[in-house]
């Protein structure tokens, strides 16, 4: 089984990858991208040689070949739909940063309560009322989805998500969901993080 943590840079290791080929980059040596993502150069060779590449003492990586091992071990062969429930302004941000970023993994319905909001297409995703959740998450057969919706709501739509077949929420609420065995839950509280950065920016100002 791999970590959660090994899939997290093998992410950041692919993101990276891919604005190093915008600039024309074809070869990287495992120091430099662990240089770049923060990390050592033996846990960059250790993170690859999970996805079975070994680079070259002479020239390091080839850029285009590890992004296609990265996407080839990260992606689903035949591509994932992820679906969105709240489309308020973070739901909204969200789509619309996500749009066309991963073309096997993409938004293919969102859901809202606030009907202003259901039966138009938002950045390309066509949007539903919480009621016909169940129905598509099963039809289109979703088993992964964001929740960007209000703490007091949040459980209540994570377990109608789990009911209709999601395996894997990314949780933007501030609320720790109870969840059945085997549902994978991440999350992500802004609030939390922003406090953190803002508490060790003080930290730092008083030690200078």
């Amino acid at each position: 089984m791999i970590s959660e943590k090994t899939i997290g840079r093998l992410s950041a290791y692919r993101r990276l990858l891919n604005t190093l080929a915008e600039t024309g980059e074809t070869y990287i040596y495992s120091h430099q991208l662990g240089s770049l993502a923060g990390s050592t150069a033996a846990q960059v060779r250790r993170d690859l040689m999970v996805i079975g590449c070994n680079g070259s003492p002479a020239r390091g990586y080839e850029v285009p070949v590890l992004i296609e091992a990265i996407g080839d071990f990260l992606d689903a062969p035949q591509g994932m739909g992820a679906a969105m429930v709240g489309s308020g302004r973070l739901g909204q941000a969200i789509l619309e940063y996500f749009r066309g970023r991963r073309p096997k993994l993409s938004f293919s319905v969102a859901f809202d309560a606030d009907e202003s909001k259901t039966g138009r297409t938002i950045h390309g995703c066509p949007c539903h009322p919480l009621a016909d959740l169940p129905r598509l998450i099963a039809e289109k057969e979703i088993t992964v989805a964001v929740l960007a919706v209000p703490a007091r709501e949040a459980q209540a739509a994570c377990d109608a998500l789990v009911r209709a077949g999601v395996r894997s929420v990314l949780n933007f609420a501030p609320v720790r969901l109870r969840v059945p065995k085997g549902i994978h839950v991440e999350d992500m509280d802004m609030t939390t993080a922003l406090e953190k950065a803002a508490y060790f920016a003080r930290v730092d100002e008083s030690n200078d």
